[in-house]
């Protein structure tokens, strides 16, 4: 798959049996973006918009732990996990966490990567 707009899942698991929460994104998705050495990276924004208590309990999962599984629709349920920053104007950029973790030095949460 090397482009993908639609629909997607986000899952917020706190451990491998159980699923907190879920919530569905309108998505892009592309493979290999610039710098991302085959990784992917998407952007998307929730659909629908999330409601206030929707929002709190998004909020309150972000701040915990900003990593969740993006599900794509008619795959199996295994995800891909993925780092999730979202803009002031609610837009989220979501990056493919590579196995074993990110090296210091290109840990998305740095600015020189223009997140």
């Amino acid at each position: 798959m090397d482009r993908f707009v639609g629909r997607a899942r986000l899952e917020w698991w706190a451990n491998q049996a159980i699923c907190l929460e879920a919530y569905t994104i309108d998505i892009t998705h592309t493979v290999g973006t610039a710098g991302t050495a085959g990784m992917w990276q998407a952007t998307g924004r929730h659909a629908p918009v999330l409601d206030g208590t929707q929002r709190e309990g998004w909020d309150f999962l972000i701040e915990m732990d900003p990593y969740f599984s993006v599900v794509f629709p008619g795959k199996d349920n295994s995800g891909t996990f993925v780092r999730v920053l979202e803009a002031e104007d609610a837009a989220l950029t979501l990056i493919e966490v590579p196995k074993g973790g990110w090296p210091d030095e290109q840990h998305p949460d740095l600015p020189e990567l223009g997140l």
